[in-house]
């Protein structure tokens, strides 16, 4: 199975380490896995700010940077939920809608690729302790992911997944939401983090590294007993090789 794989900016400049453990996670799936890069950004930045001929112009590139009739992965609801919604705004009706639709029906979230399309849920992932699943928005709502990412959790040694109190509230992020309304964003992700707490969580784990980037800089100025981990390095945890890439 061919699949091209699409690093989101922040997680190419942020978290490469995630980047590299969904390259291994979809190579054990069976997958024969490209790279291509010159791949930069969604525009999703630039669409929710309201800059739509910006964010046209760098969605333009992200089209021309992947093959419409090959499946294209990435570890991120949200930039995937850009381009199953986002770029209806930006293309519907334009020189390039074939072309679009194309890759809105081929473009997959990681644990949505998994379970629905490679048919794989054990990696043989080892972690110890307890976790919570934050269900992010753009996972929940524009990408339809639930079970899947609770499916592949489910069969990870030693951790145990429990159920908080709000798992689909918003954590406050929101992009430049968590700029122009900093109370209001800081205060979603202290009730996020203090949902957490109380079932005595170890790990907040998510399919979205810009809601666990927001999440854990609150842990971290509070000096809190928990920590964030996106779904791809848990699923990794415990048998990676030393295998550079």
């Amino acid at each position: 199975m061919k699949v091209e794989l699409f690093v989101p900016c922040f997680v190419d400049q942020l978290y490469p380490e995630t980047a590299f453990n969904t390259l291994r996670l979809l190579e054990k799936s069976g997958c024969k896995v490209t790279y291509n890069s010159k791949q930069t950004c969604c525009g999703q930045p630039a669409y929710n700010a309201g800059y739509w001929d910006e964010a046209k112009e760098v969605g333009t590139k992200f089209l021309n940077d992947f093959t419409e009739n090959t499946y294209v992965v990435a570890p991120s609801a949200s930039c995937v939920g850009m381009v199953k919604g986002g770029f209806n705004d930006l293309f519907t009706n334009t020189i390039v809608h074939n072309k679009c639709r194309s890759l809105q029906s081929n473009i997959w979230e990681l644990s949505d690729f998994l379970i629905n399309v490679a048919k794989k849920d054990y990696f043989g992932a080892e972690l110890e302790g307890k976790a919570v699943y934050h269900d992010s928005c753009s996972a929940l709502r524009e990408c339809k992911i639930k079970d899947e990412p609770r499916q592949l959790l489910s069969k990870v040694h030693g951790l145990e997944m429990l159920e908080m109190e709000g798992t689909d509230m918003c954590c406050g992020f929101g992009g430049t939401f968590a700029v122009k309304f900093d109370a209001i964003s800081s205060a979603m992700a202290e009730q996020k983090v203090n949902h957490a707490l109380a079932q005595k969580a170890d790990y907040i784990i998510s399919t979205d590294l810009s809601c666990l980037l927001h999440l854990q800089g609150y842990i971290d100025k509070n000096n809190l007993p928990i920590k964030t981990m996106h779904i791809a390095d848990v699923l990794c945890n415990g048998w990676l090789e030393s295998t550079e890439y």
